[in-house]
């Protein structure tokens, strides 16, 4: 097969600049490679993802809508004096669009859920609060024990080659819960699986609902596999979820606004920031500032995928942008090269926190590498910026006052 892709010209280097890494396949169209997971690249060499691109550009997207409208209001019509839907909610961009639309939009009263993975940015907590204030949403939350997180954390990098299982984990596993315990069907989540994950397309119809989807996606182990002699089966207790028999007494199923509204993350943040004051932050690994504002990790979570698979944030960000027809390939290239490789800042906070130095860090992650990258040199940079030191914004709350108690 890679000798088919020589043949066709996808590997020269007029089409492949500034590509990070010249033994891996890379969609000729964006910046995505071949260790993306779950990615597939039909026989011209164009990923899936920008395959579900042109899709999009070819939906009757107002027949989608009117098929929402009927699901919302057929919700809203048997929920009686209960809540309409659960609305899952980090605070982040995709939430707060998604708040817009279910409360002024389609005016439906959502109970907004949020499982709190305990590394909340003082911009992400503000986000949250604004979002819950502006929009009027009663709210249920669960944060787990900071000693519990740590613990999980440092479980995470042996067992699934990042940081941030028990938010992957949390994050499926608790609207869920929430859903079944009062009763209210309909869970309503943001971006469609299509949009750009690569692991379906938008010709590819209704996806069934899961509710292992962020296991077999994101969290890759179950709580159970996740216990240990420090991590009993009452720690991960809340972190399971219901059984099929609860799922299906309460008719529990989800929908994704992405799948019946046109998606554009862009446009979107650019609303909710003008329209309700939503706000940006410097995010590491990335160069925008919006994706996963909320938590103070992406750049740990982004850097081991780096170190695993060899791209980032930045890639994944520029493949949009180049998707959308705002930069070029080669352009999104350079823009990942240099983003990419940079070490992180809050490494050390995780580092600190689940009590491991960081040559022990990067000799549990080789040991994650894809095989194709097995014997390559990652470059690694270091952090130039003059960021101060890196920690949950509550926890940051708590020393300040300790202080001036002490």
């Amino acid at each position: 097969m890679i000798i088919d892709y020589y043949i066709l010209g996808i590997y020269s280097n007029k089409i492949i600049m500034n590509a990070p890494f010249q033994n891996l396949q890379y969609c000729i169209r964006c910046c995505q490679p071949e260790t993306t997971e779950k990615y597939e690249f039909d026989k011209d060499g164009i990923c899936k993802t920008c395959q579900s691109s042109e899709d999009k550009m070819n939906i009757d997207w107002s027949k989608r809508e009117k098929k929402l409208k009927k699901i919302l209001t057929q919700a809203k019509k048997n929920a009686g004096n209960n809540y309409d839907c659960i609305l899952p909610i980090s605070g982040g961009k995709d939430s707060f669009f998604q708040a817009h639309v279910l409360s002024k939009v389609y005016n439906l009263k959502p109970l907004a859920v949020t499982f709190n993975h305990n590394w909340f940015t003082e911009i992400g907590f503000f986000n949250l609060q604004l979002l819950l204030d502006t929009f009027n949403l009663d709210h249920f939350q669960f944060t787990p024990a900071r000693n519990l997180v740590n613990k999980l954390a440092r479980k995470s990098l042996f067992e699934i080659g990042d940081s941030c299982w028990h938010c992957h984990s949390g994050c499926g596993s608790f609207p869920l819960q929430v859903a079944t315990k009062f009763s209210i069907p309909l869970l309503v989540y943001g971006e469609s699986i299509a949009e750009n994950s690569g692991r379906a397309r938008y010709s590819d119809g209704k996806t069934d609902f899961d509710k292992n989807y962020f296991t077999k996606v994101s969290a890759k182990k179950t709580p159970n596999e996740m216990t240990d002699k420090n991590i009993s089966k009452k720690d991960v207790f809340p972190f399971q979820l219901p059984s099929d028999g609860a799922i299906k007494k309460n008719n529990i199923y989800q929908i994704h606004l992405g799948d019946y509204i046109f998606w554009d993350e862009e446009k979107q943040t650019e609303f909710i920031k003008k329209e309700y004051g939503w706000k940006e932050d410097k995010i590491e690994g990335a160069y925008k500032g919006y994706k996963s504002v909320e938590c103070i990790m992406p750049g740990v979570h982004d850097f081991t995928c780096y170190l695993k698979r060899g791209f980032g944030r930045s890639t994944s960000q520029a493949s949009v942008d180049i998707r959308n027809g705002l930069m070029t390939r080669e352009e999104g290239f350079k823009i990942a090269n240099k983003k990419d490789p940079v070490k992180p800042n809050a490494l050390k906070y995780y580092l600190d926190s689940v009590d491991m130095t960081e040559d022990e860090f990067y000799k549990v992650i080789n040991s994650k590498k894809i095989n194709k990258l097995k014997d390559v040199n990652l470059p690694i940079y270091q952090n130039k910026s003059n960021q101060k030191s890196i920690k949950p914004f509550v926890q940051k709350l708590i020393d300040k006052h300790k202080k001036k108690v002490e």
